[in-house]
């Protein structure tokens, strides 16, 4: 890859898109019964292309927009338009050509359900929470989360474009998971960075409450986070085995909310964002195990108890 290719790779965010378009890749197959057929799988790829698309252009947006405010914290300082590596003009040519395709695809090859809720989705992100939210109060990411727990949805919609019965539903329990998991995620990343916020003038709950009320908003939101996360289970989305999982999972992160109120030291808010990030990866794949291998195990289980003539 050229030097200029990895600058524009780098403006996309490829990791913290990684995370989303994983989710969106759960909820795809989380609408799908059994063997998917050959238009749902049409559906999904092009579906997962099509959001991937959309959530690099919201990130290069995001760049553009906040150069300013990148440059005077350490872990953006780096960023492709702020290091001068690509110029605004271009950023922002490259965020609408990614948009553009993005928008194609999705609404003459997917269906039109998920360009619009996917564009919503962008707008939201790259427009509402960087130009107005993030600027204006504390409780920006509660707010912009709506937009950051879209893509379960987006990818829901790709395969059925939210026409058959429990589809809002079901797919709205894994928006619901992530919108509550993100602050508890993001404010643990705060209070390590809040001397980088504060240079910079964004009213983070840490710079503008204080890291101790921001620890028990932590501890608060983990708390609803478990038992958000146990609804698909009580709506019969999922089993006893995503149950489990959850549970477990939960009782760790409560368990490292609980230690950041009387941290050890100060990298342990890394910690706790670290194990947000496994946390989520791992519950949606409990989330995928359940829907997908137990159901395929059950016919063989059942032929080990036959009884023998």
């Amino acid at each position: 890859m050229s030097l200029q290719a990895r600058d524009y790779w780098a403006l996309t965010k490829p990791r913290v898109v990684a995370l989303i378009v994983f989710t969106a890749l759960v909820g795809m197959l989380l609408a799908i019964d059994g063997v998917p057929t050959l238009e749902e799988t049409r559906s999904g790829l092009l579906g997962f292309l099509g959001i991937w698309l959309a959530a690099s252009s919201a990130a290069a947006i995001n760049q553009l927009l906040d150069a300013r405010i990148d440059a005077k914290m350490a872990r953006t300082s780096w960023r492709p338009i702020v290091a001068g590596q690509i110029t605004p003009a271009k950023a922002l040519a490259f965020a609408l050509v990614l948009a553009a395709l993005s928008m194609l695809v999705l609404w003459f090859w997917v269906n039109p359900v998920t360009a619009v809720l996917t564009f919503a989705s962008l707008i939201g992100y790259a427009v509402v929470y960087t130009v107005f939210l993030k600027r204006a109060t504390p409780q920006n990411i509660v707010i912009g989360g709506i937009a950051g727990a879209a893509p379960p949805l987006l990818g829901w919609a790709a395969i059925t474009g939210m026409r058959q019965p429990g589809d809002w539903e079901h797919a709205l329990l894994l928006v619901l998971i992530i919108f509550v998991w993100t602050p508890p995620h993001f404010w643990a990343l705060a209070i390590f960075r809040r001397d980088d916020y504060a240079r910079a003038l964004v009213p983070m709950l840490p710079v503008t409450h204080g890291v101790s009320y921001t620890r028990w908003q932590i501890l608060l939101y983990t708390v609803l986070l478990v038992v958000a996360t146990v609804l698909p289970w009580a709506a019969g989305m999922s089993g006893v085995f995503y149950l489990g999982g959850a549970l477990v999972l939960g009782a760790v992160f409560i368990g490292y909310a609980w230690r950041l109120l009387d941290p050890p030291d100060e990298l342990f808010a890394m910690r706790v964002f670290n194990y947000s990030i496994v946390y989520l990866m791992a519950l949606f794949a409990f989330l995928l195990v359940d829907h997908w291998l137990l159901p395929l195990l059950q016919p063989v289980q059942a032929l080990e108890f036959v009884p023998q003539a």
